[in-house]
């Protein structure tokens, strides 16, 4: 298999200009760890994370100051560390040296290789510089889960497939957040979180609805508020606590 056979193709980005408290919002909301940096032409700048918010002047976790070691290494040492602690804006404290990044085409055994080498949980997935998926230890959790199974590697055919599954889930208001669609063989595995247990069987019917499909599993978490429990689909059953 290869990067977009998995990979998560609508993104969630920022821009380098974007607050410090927008970009942790964003990211508590949608429930992901991380967050790509883009340019105005959707080019890949950087790439913004959870570490990225430990070290951190708002809540006193700054990286204490050794003066013997400040003198050894000389001022441009603690003017960056200031920097990434007190920085606003996201590409004042974001990862923007060599990035790692992979193509449509990288088989997967190349990209666990590269995520494990770099110790990175999540992958840009890129064309000519330009963003066009990411792949995330989800994922490939995901692909793991729904595809580790004694039948053939998807075809073309599976990928139209799960092309025209996206696009007739993602038309609608009530499209599940960070939607993941596999299919093999004809039969769709969806997952992601929705908030709304209607949104499971809309998502099922608009599946099933696409031509070559035989067969929809239902991996669907839904999300209750009110007392931050993770409900697992009927086909994955039981509960778990968010967080």
């Amino acid at each position: 298999m290869r990067a977009h056979q998995i990979m998560t193709r609508k993104v969630i980005t920022v821009k380098a200009d974007t607050s410090i408290r927008d970009a942790a919002n964003l990211m508590l909301q949608q429930h992901i760890s991380g967050l790509p940096v883009v340019d105005e032409a959707d080019r890949l700048i950087g790439i913004v994370s959870e570490g990225d918010f430990i070290c951190r002047g708002e809540i006193g976790t700054q990286t204490p100051r050794i003066r013997w070691l400040d003198f050894l290494m000389g001022p441009g040492k603690s003017a960056v560390d200031f920097v990434r602690e007190h920085g606003r804006k996201v590409g004042e404290i974001m990862t923007h040296d060599d990035l790692c990044t992979v193509t449509e085409d990288t088989p997967l055994e190349e990209l666990v290789r590269l995520m494990e080498r770099r110790n990175v949980k999540r992958v840009p997935v890129v064309r000519e510089a330009a963003l066009v998926g990411i792949v995330t230890r989800t994922d490939l959790l995901r692909a793991v889960a729904s595809l580790a199974r004694d039948i053939p590697d998807p075809t073309a055919d599976d990928d139209h497939i799960r092309n025209r599954v996206i696009a007739s889930i993602e038309k609608n208001e009530w499209k599940p957040a960070q939607l993941g669609v596999t299919v093999r063989d004809g039969i769709v595995h969806l997952s992601g979180m929705i908030t709304d247990e209607r949104s499971r069987q809309a998502s099922i019917v608009a599946a099933e609805n696409v031509d070559g499909v035989k067969l929809v599993h239902d991996h669907l978490y839904l999300f209750d508020a009110m007392s931050g429990l993770w409900f697992r689909s009927p086909e994955d059953e039981g509960w778990a606590r968010a967080g």
